[in-house]
């Protein structure tokens, strides 16, 4: 008989709904420290931090990721504004 590797078995389900989830990382943004709300669950540092990775889309991350998309923004601009004032300086085209 084979013997089953981990890597073969099923994932077991979360005891904690993304609610739950949800909830305990908003109370860590409120300012409650992480290793009390984890206490709190019963859970590792390592699982709150896993969770955070995954279900936090609003962090700092997204910000950055908002920020650099503004400035992004602001250069397209910047280019468009140049261009439209070097075609309007180099005058009217001939047409065909």
């Amino acid at each position: 008989m084979e013997r089953m590797r981990k890597e073969d078995l099923p994932m077991r389900p979360s005891k904690f709904t993304e609610d739950e989830i949800s909830e305990a990382l908003r109370q860590v943004d409120a300012g409650t420290p992480a290793v009390q709300v984890c206490r709190k669950l019963g859970i590792t540092e390592t699982t709150f931090y896993r969770w955070r990775n995954k279900y936090d889309r609003s962090g700092v991350s997204a910000s950055g990721e908002m920020r650099q998309l503004r400035d992004e923004n602001q250069k397209l601009k910047q280019i468009v504004a140049n261009l439209l004032l070097d075609n309007e300086r180099a005058g009217p085209r001939g047409k065909k």
